[in-house]
């Protein structure tokens, strides 16, 4: 279980929401530890700093809940203070959360968080005083969160149309403060430690993850010689269409051979059943983020993703180890109306700026049947049922 003993007036408070932003506090420790060796130019081998206290402010959904725990875990055994909020448990649930951290977040002398556009980050961003302030990422976000802190515009999420609701505009004060909170000045320090290709705006300093930890940790693992593939929650933010989206995972298989799809924690259960039943793969559910998984494996020689933040953080973790990272752009064609008139030009740079990935273009199968005397794929059996990464 995770310790929900109070803290103790830490001189970092770090506040994550996903897996992948608390895989990433662990990576910047890391960092942050091997710096500080460095500095000294004598001692033992890094170890991750003792006065960090990570903060989880767990959200609903089951399966991210559960890798949660489980990095949450990795945190304990690293030797981290790890303190789980049910944030959103209830009406007076943040409430009780803000009302418990206001103290220890006015006293902490650095803050580490892994989602600025997150409101529930914005608001706890209002209440500190600390002058040290760091971004993890979360996932291709950054980089989006990069261009408009250098802009100057609002913290808005790239899948998100621009017309604002009522909630938008009561806690428009709120997340401008934040953005206030995160840009550098004479008396604020601003770190963005990030695996993406980012170009850091006046002031803001960037610092590369490596994902050393997670090598250092974990693996090498063993290869299965055949393809995976990556699922992508495209279709539950309202970005791609389902039938396009399936049609795209069905010619990947087809043409690359793959039999195991490893879904994305937010994917829903009749969309991976579909992917079971109508493609005939076999459905993975990670208990971990895909770079560990990925890293401690089996995993397949090759991989292939539709843009996401694993074309960026694959090829880093598994540096060396002989796996090939293969990315599948989304064809236009694959947006639904709803999709917000920046989706294509973002989801086309985090493919263009991957390094050390195969590109696919969108496939010529992609989206369009096969050709009439191509020989029928092989019906697939019966559905397989979501197991645990092992």
């Amino acid at each position: 279980m995770v310790s929900a003993a109070p803290l103790a007036s830490p001189a970092t408070l770090a506040f994550v929401e996903s897996p992948v932003q608390l895989l990433n506090v662990l990576e910047w420790a890391y960092a942050d530890a091997q710096r500080a060796d460095a500095q000294r130019a004598a001692g033992p081998a890094a170890t991750a700093p003792q006065d960090l206290t990570v903060v989880v402010l767990s959200p609903h959904d089951p399966m991210t809940r559960g890798q949660l725990r489980r990095m949450a875990e990795l945190a304990r055994d690293e030797g981290f203070a790890v303190r789980w909020e049910d944030a959103r448990g209830g009406a007076g649930a943040p409430i009780k959360t803000i009302g418990g951290l206001r103290g220890p977040l006015r006293r902490a002398g650095r803050i580490v968080i892994g989602d600025p556009f997150s409101r529930y980050v914005q608001l706890l961003l209002t209440l500190t005083r600390a002058k040290d302030l760091v971004v993890v990422d979360d996932g291709t976000a950054t980089m989006e969160f990069i261009s408009q802190l250098a802009k100057g515009e609002p913290l808005v999420r790239w899948h998100r149309r621009g017309s604002k609701g009522p909630r938008d505009m009561v806690f428009a004060p709120v997340s401008a403060t934040a953005r206030r909170r995160l840009t550098p000045g004479a008396k604020r320090r601003v770190e963005v430690f990030s695996s993406m290709p980012v170009e850091p705006p006046a002031g803001v300093t960037i610092t590369a993850n490596d994902f050393a930890w997670t090598r250092a940790r974990f693996g090498p693992p063993r290869l299965t010689g055949g393809t995976d593939l990556v699922g992508t929650s495209l279709v539950e933010t309202g970005v791609v269409d389902l039938e396009r989206y399936l049609e795209a995972v069905g010619s990947l298989a087809r043409a690359h051979g793959a039999t195991r799809y490893f879904a994305h924690r937010r994917e829903s259960a009749e969309k991976l059943h579909r992917v079971s039943a109508e493609v005939g793969l076999e459905i993975v559910r990670p208990d971990l983020p895909l770079e560990l998984i990925a890293r401690r494996g089996p995993i397949g020689h090759t991989i292939v993703s539709f843009p996401s933040t694993v074309v960026h953080t694959l090829p880093l973790a598994l540096v060396g180890t002989g796996v090939q990272v293969a990315v599948c752009d989304v064809d236009p064609a694959w947006l639904t109306r709803d999709a917000s008139p920046r989706a294509q030009g973002f989801l086309s740079g985090v493919t263009g700026t991957a390094r050390d990935v195969r590109r696919l273009g969108s496939g010529p199968q992609a989206g369009s049947p096969p050709p009439r005397d191509a020989a029928p794929p092989a019906a697939p059996g019966p559905p397989a049922a979501p197991v645990a990464a092992s």
